[in-house]
């Protein structure tokens, strides 16, 4: 039998011919014919649709805005609530607390992951730690933290970095192991150093896996964060939500979520760029 690549027509039978396949993620989505079939048409559309129905219900039946304000409403206590300034000092000191606290794990749990998957000593002492600690509810460590750091500004970066620092490590450890190893002996063979090995292989070999940690551990920073102040914290969002529930302003609570769930949005669509970014890194 003879393979014949780039031959048209149907195959003949007992014909064999090579075909090239193409991986899923480098063929492109097809593109949208309408405007009901485009993802930002109704990913947004449904969140306004939502918030119409919500307000047309809330209007009509009456309910108490003390247990379900208007979305008019609550945009109304969010922009008295920026036009202050008291939110928008929140916000910021929320976000320093979350970013430098995670980049803290980032830079911690990227060396510590390399380490752990380049020497086996480290990795056997390693791995009872990572299997006790890892499963523990980190929330549950804020009492203990308190106790150690006090309730100001450690006490919050230790709580951000500890709820980044496992997932990066963890898939940090994972994408060094999974790096082929023809590449090591390659570079071997050129007489490349171990560090050199570690910094032009096996490190940029794992950066999609240390993403993926990235992502997971940014996202429990942000809920580790936003608790510690709702527990400690006389600043941040936390502290505005939880002091906002206390004196039944509903609208300001749902206002403090909103700006919450905006911050999601914003955080998972600058990883999606930047996980579509590092995507095509790799193919070129």
């Amino acid at each position: 039998m003879r393979e014949e690549p780039n031959r048209s027509g149907p195959a003949a039978p007992g014909e064999v011919r090579s075909v090239t396949a193409v991986p899923n993620d480098l063929v492109p989505p097809p593109a949208p014919t309408s405007l009901i079939d485009n993802p930002r048409v109704l990913g947004w559309g449904s969140i306004i649709l939502a918030l119409a129905v919500w307000e047309i219900v809330a209007l009509l039946s009456g309910i108490n805005p003390l247990y379900l304000p208007r979305p008019s409403q609550i945009l109304r206590a969010l922009v008295e609530m920026f036009r202050s300034g008291g939110l928008l000092a929140d916000l910021l000191m929320t976000l320093y607390r979350i970013f430098a606290g995670f980049f803290i794990a980032l830079v911690v749990g990227t060396l510590l992951g390399v380490w752990i998957a380049t020497s086996r000593r480290v990795r056997s002492i390693a791995d009872m730690w990572i299997a006790a600690l890892y499963p523990l509810p980190k929330i549950t460590l804020i009492p203990l933290l308190i106790i150690w750091l006090g309730t100001g500004g450690p006490f919050m970066l230790a709580i951000s970095a500890l709820g980044a620092i496992f997932p990066i490590v963890i898939n940090t450890v994972l994408g060094v192991q999974q790096c082929d190893p023809g590449l090591v002996l390659a570079a071997r063979d050129l007489g490349a150093t171990p560090r050199q090995i570690v910094r032009r292989v096996l490190i940029p070999s794992a950066i999609p896996s240390i993403f993926a940690g990235v992502r997971l551990g940014l996202g429990v920073s942000i809920i580790l964060v936003v608790a510690a102040e709702m527990v400690v914290g006389k600043t941040g969002l936390g502290a505005r939500l939880y002091l906002a529930g206390q004196i039944l302003e509903t609208e300001q609570v749902f206002a403090v979520l909103i700006v919450l769930a905006t911050l999601g949005i914003v955080v998972t669509k600058a990883q999606d760029a930047v996980d579509a970014a590092l995507g095509r890194w790799r193919i070129s």
